[in-house]
């Protein structure tokens, strides 16, 4: 199975379905953002989703980073 088996195109669907055509979207995840657009809703702004960093999740939000391409700061 893939790291994240995660699908998004039900999200935008359901998006359009209640006449919602673009977002802000607050997430550090690609698959999310690219999920939403290649099903024709547009993302007026990313926000990205900034939790508080200590020993317990550091290399937890590294890996997330470094392995599975989401956006996060360097300083993580």
């Amino acid at each position: 199975l893939p790291a994240d088996a995660r699908e998004y195109d039900f999200s935008a669907h359901m998006l359009k379905q209640v006449g919602v055509s673009s977002v802000r979207l607050m997430t550090n995840n690609p698959l999310k953002i690219d999920g939403l657009v290649s099903n024709g809703i547009r993302i007026e702004e990313r926000l990205p989703h900034i939790t508080g960093v200590c020993k317990t999740n550091n290399h937890y939000l590294s890996t997330k980073a470094k392995r599975m391409g989401h956006l996060i700061p360097e300083q993580v």
